[in-house]
């Protein structure tokens, strides 16, 4: 699909994966329409996108119905509140982008005959009792709890999903995205990285919640794009995990901001939000199977990029 210059919908597409999403399309010769209601995407973040042929914008809540007029060939449905400070602040509205708005962009893929593209998450997987996790693994997720609004959005979008490509003949590919991090994350959007790096170029203590012996595996957003475009190009429906496998806590991740920041800061520790999970790193073997992606760029070189970038804004 990338290389066949196609008109392609990207929801979400000003935010932070949605604009670099854009902006590969654009530069493998597709059109890109990318709608964003922009409650946590940022014009911003496609300003140098507008300029250019084959792009546009459109603000829009994709929860709501959607008219796109013309022929479409793909559907990227990555709109989402994706962090936990957003989507414990907007439960009811990442609820319904997850259910009204996966039925509403796989309706105008039906209508289109087009591909669609769900970009679904770890968090199905919740506090996983399977290390690492294998798509195959069905997840541990409170369904009640704070953090379910995401986690149980996103696993109705893959039934969702599902259901169109065996009832309609959807052509589908769902994705679960593990922590990304990189350029055009906001600085307060509340994910582990950003916030360590603002706190750290800013002189103030990093703050970790519990012990920090909790896990994650953090993925550089140009690999983790990579690696969606792997996918939506393949033959594969998925779920693929796509992630990076090198595993670290979250204590060992304040130390590597600190090391290459050269921040005097000190670490805080404050207590463990609600459902936290314990573990997660993805098992990437599907990936690296079916799709001949594996990332490779490491943390610190990913970190130091990242903290570059917010340095200059």
């Amino acid at each position: 699909m990338t290389s066949d210059h196609g008109r392609v919908v990207v929801t979400g597409g000003a935010g932070f994966l949605g604009s670099h999403l854009c902006r590969e399309l654009l530069d493998a010769g597709n059109e890109v329409i990318a709608i964003d209601n922009l409650i946590t995407g940022s014009l911003d973040n496609v300003s140098e996108l507008s300029a250019r042929d084959g792009f546009s914008f459109v603000q829009h809540d994709v929860s709501n119905h959607i008219d796109v007029p013309g022929q479409v060939d793909a559907v990227l449905h990555l709109a989402s509140h994706a962090s936990p400070r957003d989507y414990l602040e907007h439960p009811i509205k990442t609820l319904k982008v997850g259910s009204l708005g996966t039925h509403n962009t796989l309706g105008l893929a039906k209508d289109k005959g087009a591909r669609y593209f769900l970009a679904s998450t770890s968090e199905v997987y919740g506090d996983p009792l399977e290390h690492p996790q294998k798509e195959t693994y069905w997840g541990h997720v409170n369904p009640i709890g704070p953090r379910g609004v995401y986690d149980e959005a996103k696993r109705f979008a893959e039934a969702m999903t599902m259901a169109y490509h065996r009832s309609h003949g959807v052509d589908v590919r769902i994705v679960r995205i593990f922590n990304t991090y990189g350029e055009r994350m906001r600085p307060l959007d509340g994910r582990v990285v950003s916030n360590f790096i603002v706190q750290a170029l800013a002189g103030k203590p990093l703050t970790v919640y519990g012990d920090g012996s909790q896990t994650r595996s953090f993925c550089y957003v140009d690999d983790e794009i990579r690696g969606l475009l792997a996918l939506l190009d393949s033959d594969y429906v998925g779920p693929v995990n796509v992630g990076n496998p090198d595993e670290f806590t979250v204590l060992e991740l304040a130390e590597i901001v600190l090391e290459v920041t050269r921040s005097p800061s000190e670490i805080v520790f404050e207590a463990l939000p609600v459902d936290d999970p314990a573990q997660r790193r993805p098992d990437i073997t599907l990936a690296r199977e079916v799709l001949g992606w594996e990332p490779t760029v490491d943390v610190r070189t990913g970190v130091a990029r990242t903290a570059e970038w917010f340095a200059r804004g």
